[in-house]
């Protein structure tokens, strides 16, 4: 279930589009019963369903995970992230094993 979900926030972008909850359920291939679910609270959205959400409502999955209180990932998040930690400490391991090596 979701945290907390910005029903506001959600209906002032679909305004902003100028469009409805029936589209965006529909362009996310949910039905409108279970957008209705979303929106109460009571349904949290899945890392694709984010995706679909944002892309149609042209902000980052980030803030659509946000304001949905998503709980569960979001697609792509983190993955730069962990590879660039993942780089630096090969890097570091690199290094200090060339240290040893000279010392």
């Amino acid at each position: 279930m979701a945290l907390f979900f910005d029903t506001a926030w959600f209906d002032g972008k679909l305004a902003e589009r100028g469009l409805s909850r029936r589209v965006l359920a529909a362009a996310a291939g949910m039905g409108e019963a279970d957008l209705a679910l979303v929106f109460k609270d009571q349904r949290e959205l899945s890392a694709e369903e984010v995706g679909v959400f944002a892309e149609l409502l042209g902000v980052p999955p980030t803030e659509i995970a946000k304001q949905a209180g998503v709980s569960t990932p979001v697609p792509g998040q983190g993955a730069e992230a962990r590879i660039a930690a993942l780089e630096r400490r090969v890097a570091a391991l690199e290094a200090e094993l060339s240290r040893l090596r000279r010392g």
